[in-house]
């Protein structure tokens, strides 16, 4: 390490070393230092790479985006702010107004709300359709129609897109389909491998595994597209924190085995809860009575994944006498952590929609999404059982 002369604040260097550090650094630093103009005009016209502002890029996001192009085969894929920020990339940066965008009718609470009141607003027309109903999507597409959006899984009621045949559609209407696959993740499911345009992820969710990180992906097959997109991004500040992306690579590191240990217990608590009086009915995309059961095998390879979603045969006091019952289990709004969780659809992502527009998508007050995480199968099954149980006496 040189010497630095004066009292200047910031020129000292940092020490050198012959060896480098296993954990990728942390780099919180917003601004970067050239070294001349000239420098800085040959990494800004792509002659070399470098970073400049922490809101253009900086590299705890290049790390967390070049992992996760390994793992969807993608190149040069964009890390955002949250999930929705991805969505937002393709939506807003890729549409303009007088197009048309046709959504699966079950996706996330909060793109559904973009779709039905963002979009339109924005001069953006809009429509919301089966995503497994490939004669109504044909109907449905207009010759405005330039993008559709579908979850592979869908948000909250696990039923699953055709993806072979809405990629054909696509194929044959000059359409772009992107395709959110955080539910099924890369392990499950590679939506390029089926003729995809674009992938979107929540790494907030099962890819950063333990609710400590805020954070997104986007990717399209055609470079000057995620250029467009990383471009809107930038404009808008959906910068990624770099301690969000440093912990998502942390997390990134034991994702296969979480995965596999989440999605073993679930396919077991799905078979449980199906068992236990006061249950309705379960949805898990491997067990046989899920009306899309074979699509699933075909497309996920018997990969069911983490995902329980049920149904209480009671309203919402039987709900809250079941959240209250269920110890040990976090009842919030989200999914992907090491711990199990449970959602109610009715209350937090899908409240905006009218009990009518619930109930068409099978959207009960007694309707719980379970995100099963990393605890023993057997005491997952006790605490579910006893919870039930509590639900039952109460109703």
């Amino acid at each position: 390490m040189k010497n630095t002369k004066g009292s200047l604040i910031r020129p000292v260097p940092l020490p050198d070393s012959a060896s480098r550090p296993v954990v990728t650094p942390l780099s919180p630093s917003v601004v970067y230092a050239s070294d001349t103009p000239d420098a800085l005009d040959d990494q800004y016209e792509g002659r070399v790479h470098g970073y400049t502002y922490s809101r253009e890029g900086h590299p705890n996001a290049d790390v967390v985006a070049a992992r996760l192009d390994a793992m969807e085969g993608g190149q040069g894929g964009v890390v955002t702010g949250s999930g929705m920020a991805a969505v937002s990339a393709v939506l807003l940066g890729l549409l303009k107004t007088g197009d048309h965008v046709i959504g699966g009718n079950q996706l996330y609470g909060r793109s559904l709300r973009m779709m039905k009141e963002d979009l339109p607003r924005l001069g953006v027309a809009t429509s919301m359709v089966d995503p497994g109903d490939i004669v109504a999507m044909r109907a449905a597409i207009r010759p405005e129609t330039r993008i559709i959006l579908v979850e592979v899984v869908s948000n909250p009621t696990l039923a699953i897109a055709d993806i072979d045949g809405l990629a054909a559609l696509c194929k044959e209407k000059g359409i772009l389909l992107a395709v959110d696959n955080t539910f099924t993740t890369p392990r499950g499911f590679k939506p390029f491998d089926h003729g995809a345009d674009i992938v979107i992820h929540s790494i907030t969710k099962l890819l950063a595994g333990h609710s400590d990180v805020m954070l997104g992906y986007v990717v399209a097959r055609d470079l000057e597209l995620t250029d467009r997109m990383r471009i809107f991004c930038v404009t808008t500040g959906m910068t990624p924190s770099p301690f969000d992306c440093w912990l998502a690579e942390r997390g990134m590191l034991s994702f296969d085995l979480r995965f596999d240990r989440a999605q073993s217990t679930a396919a077991d608590l799905a078979d449980h809860l199906a068992g236990l009086p006061g249950v309705k009915r379960v949805i898990y995309p491997m067990r046989d009575d899920h009306p899309d059961r074979d699509r699933a095998e075909a497309l996920l390879n018997g990969q069911g994944c983490n995902m329980v979603s049920f149904e209480l045969d009671g309203g919402r006091a039987m709900a809250n006498a079941f959240t209250r019952g269920a110890e040990g289990l976090s009842f919030a709004p989200t999914l992907g952590d090491v711990g199990t969780t449970l959602s109610h659809p009715a209350s937090s992502s899908h409240r905006a929609m009218t009990p009518e527009e619930r109930a068409a998508v099978g959207l009960s007050e007694g309707f719980f999404r379970v995100s099963v995480g990393l605890e023993s199968p057997e005491d997952l099954k006790a605490v579910f059982t006893r919870a039930i149980e509590d639900a039952v006496a109460a109703s």
